[in-house]
């Protein structure tokens, strides 16, 4: 709180307080000042004898708001600086999500992965590669504990997914994948997901068996998927399978009064349409 202390103003202008509305005589430039850059909570009265020619001092203290609401606002300022983080350079918030299942002998935990652009001449931006789901398949240690140090591997396409979503309840799947295909390791790690329906008809069985020459080891997960557990899975599938293919960015990107310039633009896709031909 800052205080201020004022001394009344010397006999001279002892009448400019109460000044005659017919004289042009003016404020004390200091009162003036004083009063309307500050607001006070508090008010004195200051009498004065217009007729006597002496004055005392009077002494009167005021109680200024401006230093109370600086303390308030420099509070306010460090507690929000101590619980908020700062921003990162500008970019935007990532999240990670994903969805588990655990069972007695083994746990699946599925996560989805964004797709990947490569920048144009243009400026514009291509899909590159498109996204995929990752499953992973960790062996059980112990009651409710699982081996994540030993966990497998598979990552299923678009096409696998849509595979997945369009299994009936007695049908079955299979996918093979290679992750050295087309290199000289082609054939030494072998990776094979089945999908087959339980013997009850309640769910469905998922088993991922690895075989690896390169560690010499051969390795075989299952867990059963039950029916309800099945429907979640498929519609995650549903909902992230536009954003795997980058529609979204597209979509997100497209502007009614920029279609058209687009279009013409682009070679493969202005004039290009069905009817037209």
């Amino acid at each position: 709180m800052l205080k201020f202390q004022f001394l009344s103003c010397p006999p001279l202008y002892a009448q400019t307080l109460n000044p005659n509305p017919n004289s042009n005589t003016k404020l004390c430039p200091f009162f003036c000042h004083s009063f309307s850059s500050l607001k006070c909570t508090q008010t004195h009265a200051i009498n004065f004898n217009p007729l006597s020619l002496t004055l005392k001092p009077s002494k009167f203290s005021l109680k200024c708001r401006q230093s109370e609401y600086f303390d308030q606002k420099q509070r306010f300022s460090n507690s929000s600086s101590t619980s908020s983080p700062p921003p990162s350079a500008g970019l935007p918030p990532r999240f990670y999500v994903g969805h588990s299942i655990y069972k007695g002998k083994a746990a699946l935990a599925v996560e989805p992965r964004a797709p990947e652009f490569v920048p144009l001449d243009s400026g514009a931006f291509k899909v590159s590669r498109a996204g995929f789901v990752l499953l992973q398949f960790a062996p059980a240690a112990g009651v409710r504990q699982y081996d994540w140090s030993r966990k497998q591997l598979f990552s299923l396409s678009v096409t696998e997914i849509g595979t997945l979503i369009s299994l009936g309840a007695r049908e079955s799947c299979e996918f093979f994948h290679d992750p050295f295909k087309g290199k000289s390791e082609e054939g030494k790690v072998r990776k094979v997901l089945k999908v087959e329906p339980l013997a009850d008809v309640s769910g469905h069985l998922f088993n991922l068996g690895v075989q690896n020459k390169l560690l010499n080891m051969d390795q075989n997960i299952y867990i059963p998927i039950t029916r309800a557990e099945f429907t979640v899975l498929n519609s995650a599938f549903n909902f992230i399978l536009p954003y795997l293919l980058g529609w979204h960015a597209f979509a997100n990107s497209s502007k009614p009064d920029e279609t058209t310039r687009l279009n013409n633009a682009n070679p493969r896709s202005g004039g290009d349409y069905e009817w037209s031909r």
